[in-house]
């Protein structure tokens, strides 16, 4: 069999099963895609985009850990590293309070997965980082202060 012919009904095959998935519904396009949250994204505000991602109250938590410089030289690349050591944990949110658009993104844990985080951010000046923790129905936060020098002389 030619090979072009064999790659064509393979990915017709493909094609055709993927088809068959969609339509009776077994695989919706929300489970392929990752959720998105325009109105947390859109938001202006980190309160703004906790109030979007339905978060009214978090409590402050020493047992979540948020790695960062405390002065980034370079705020184009802000290296971040979260750690959550809240039993249960099921997803960290990251917020930059003072980027105009302060959501980041959600990065949900999978049950028996470590809760760790490493994200690299631009900053735009010097802000807060808040790491939002979900676990057991529970909100819990931490907040480090990451300071951004423009050319290594200001802050």
């Amino acid at each position: 069999m030619d090979q072009t012919r064999r790659g064509v009904l393979k990915g017709a095959g493909t094609a055709g099963a993927l088809v068959a998935a969609f339509a009776t519904g077994a695989l919706r396009p929300a489970d392929v895609f990752a959720a998105w949250n325009k109105s947390a994204f859109d938001a202006k505000s980190t309160a703004d985009a906790l109030k979007a991602m339905n978060i009214t109250s978090a409590a402050d938590s020493a047992d979540i850990v948020i790695r960062a410089p405390d002065i980034a030289e370079n705020g184009a690349v802000v290296p971040i590293d979260i750690t959550s050591k809240i039993p249960g944990t099921q997803s960290i949110s990251l917020f930059v309070e003072k980027n105009p658009f302060p959501y980041v993104g959600t990065f949900n844990v999978a049950p028996g997965a470590e809760p760790y985080v490493h994200v690299r951010v631009k900053i735009g000046e010097s802000s807060n980082v808040r790491a939002v923790v979900a676990a057991a129905g529970k909100h819990y936060q931490t907040v480090k202060e990451v300071k951004v020098t423009i050319g290594g002389c200001g802050g």
